[in-house]
């Protein structure tokens, strides 16, 4: 891997959440802004890029449902996961101030997100594309009377001021991105790490197929994290599942757990194993 350009591609425009999350994971790496999802998970599969960082589900809004669909065409393997709390900000050309601030810019979910504050501060709010675009739009003019909603770096890379941070009505709002490769990196085991193994199959046309081929984590104690359902091709035929359980292939309740997998689905793929990032056991309490 180490041969491959030291990019970590990912979807956005500069400044975005995906940007931020890309500085904060590997900061080593040039971040490559593409245009889609796609963009950034092809230019890793071709070798123009070592990673991609990609959003998978959001605390607030759910499960990035595209991605489910993209996986299976590639060859792409996950070596890691990235939480980054979205801090939203109050973003204005230099000089402005609460008082000169007339409308705001964001994303429609960012604008819903801090709709209490918007309405504190008696703002008209004005939908975009993207959070990060906004902000650029606005830094291309000295309008101190147009705001945007983005992050602390949109603020950094468009020279623009932070009128507020945390102007989200809630804090808690999360996103979970996977880190893609292009080769598989299976980790040794090592009992001191928690690690989490992430897997896509589809089950086979019998009776209680899913009941069956997951039976075998909960027969040998294994901790499964999340399962997500959709389908594998337009013809609504065939349902595919991605699962997430805590736990190494190489362990022996996971080898059984696997076994019983292989036997009742089809098309069984790991996608990666990789370690718990940190976020999962903040404050002591494990985020499932």
């Amino acid at each position: 891997m180490t041969n491959l350009p030291a990019i970590i591609a990912y979807q956005g425009v500069p400044g975005a959440y995906s940007h931020l999350s890309c500085r904060k994971a590997h900061p080593e790496l040039e971040a490559h802004a593409c245009s889609t999802f796609a963009d950034a998970m092809f230019m890793v599969e071709r070798g123009q890029a070592r990673l991609a960082m990609i959003p998978l589900e959001n605390s607030t809004a759910g499960r990035v449902e595209e991605i489910y669909r993209l996986m299976p065409k590639t060859k792409l393997h996950i070596v890691g996961e990235h939480f980054e709390p979205v801090n939203h900000c109050l973003l204005a050309p230099k000089g402005s101030s609460e008082q000169s601030i007339k409308t705001v810019s964001s994303h429609p979910q960012a604008l819903a997100q801090c709709d209490t504050h918007i309405q504190e501060l008696g703002l008209e709010p004005i939908a975009s594309l993207d959070t990060a675009g906004a902000a650029e739009e606005i830094s291309k003019d000295n309008d101190t009377s147009r705001a945007a909603i983005a992050s602390s770096l949109a603020a950094e890379l468009y020279d623009l001021e932070v009128i507020k941070e945390n102007f989200q009505d809630r804090t808690g709002n999360t996103t979970r991105f996977m880190i893609l490769a292009r080769d598989s990196h299976m980790p040794e085991l090592d009992h001191d790490i928690r690690f989490m193994t992430s897997i896509m199959f589809t089950v086979r046309n019998i009776p209680a197929a899913l009941y069956k081929a997951l039976g075998g984590f909960s027969t040998n104690g294994v901790n499964m994290l999340k399962l997500e359902s959709y389908m594998a091709s337009d013809s609504m035929t065939a349902t595919s599942f991605h699962l997430d359980v805590e736990g190494h292939p190489e362990q022996k309740a996971m080898k059984y757990a696997l076994q019983e997998l292989d036997f009742f689905a089809k098309e069984v793929r790991i996608m990666g194993t990789y370690p718990w990032h940190p976020f999962r056991t903040q404050s002591g309490q494990i985020i499932e």
